[in-house]
């Protein structure tokens, strides 16, 4: 019998939904032929891959978790809560998701605009080129689009030249508030985590507010082990999910054979001090 912490999970990953470039069905296969034992599909601020996702899982014989990733403003910063275990079919997500998902549109025409003035050109018409859904066009779009214009050699080039805050290509948005997100999640019966927290670059008085603030509205996880952590970050958050009493995440944040440096299935294990956050969610995962 497999210990829950060697569990090979991977709750955190995108399709061509969101900003990924496979299909829902895609992600599954891959996940499935790297060994993943428990799987979540996450699109940012959309949850119209999980029938889909769920159907390719259960086909594999890979026991599946819904999911998505929210995008919230918090201290003037984007952070990011993934909701695993929720019900697919809730309004109240649906409709939350959904007004999230509204201001990116004019965000991506602002942020074409800015390309423009420094010689970038057709920006926004490039960027549609590899949006699966037009509601959710994002920086990753725009970044595979300066990549095939030649600007850059790669996407983190472009992130760190024109997409970052403070760079040319940059345009803030005003997410969900951290409580709304949390609202939404819990309404649909779902568990409320905390995705990669290492990358939002929070000073330790921040991310106190951030973790308690979280804790206060009903948030119950942390992911630990994630492609978006360097390995020392791992025992930081492991040291963190015990001091919050916070369950345990782990997933690749996997988007592109092409671009992830983390494929699915991968990572290493949750350190054994942690409760996993899958043993929160065992009566919510869809089996075969």
């Amino acid at each position: 019998m497999i210990e829950a912490n060697e569990l090979n999970a991977d709750l955190h990953c995108h399709s061509d939904v969101s900003d990924g470039t496979l299909t829902p069905e895609g992600v599954a296969a891959r996940a499935h032929a790297n060994g993943v034992q428990l799987w979540s599909l996450t699109d940012h601020d959309e949850i119209g891959g999980q029938h889909r996702a769920r159907r390719a899982a259960l086909e594999l014989g890979m026991p599946f978790l819904s999911g998505v990733e929210i995008s919230v403003t918090f201290l003037g910063k984007t952070v990011h809560i993934v909701g695993l275990g929720f019900d697919i079919d809730d309004a109240g997500l649906r409709q939350g998701l959904a007004a999230t998902r509204g201001g990116r549109g004019q965000r991506a025409r602002e942020m074409a605009q800015a390309l423009a003035e420094v010689g970038i050109e057709g920006a926004y018409e490039g960027a549609l080129k590899y949006v699966g859904n037009p509601e959710l066009v994002s920086r990753t779009h725009f970044a595979r689009y300066l990549v095939e214009a030649g600007v850059c050699a790669n996407t983190p080039e472009v992130f760190r030249h024109y997409l970052a805050d403070g760079k040319p290509g940059f345009v803030p948005h005003r997410w969900a508030a951290l409580g709304d997100a949390l609202r939404w999640i819990k309404g649909a019966g779902g568990m409320a985590v905390i995705a990669h927290p290492g990358r939002y670059g929070f000073s330790p008085i921040e991310e106190h507010a951030f973790f308690t603030e979280f804790k206060e509205h009903g948030g119950e996880g942390v992911e630990v082990v994630t492609g978006s952590h360097r390995p020392e970050e791992y025992g930081k958050y492991a040291d963190m999910a015990l001091e919050y009493g916070l369950y345990a995440s782990r997933g690749s944040d996997f988007h592109s054979p092409d671009e992830s440096h983390t494929d699915l299935g991968t990572l290493p294990r949750l350190p054994a001090k942690l409760i996993p956050a899958w043993e929160l969610l065992a009566e919510r995962v869809h089996t075969p």
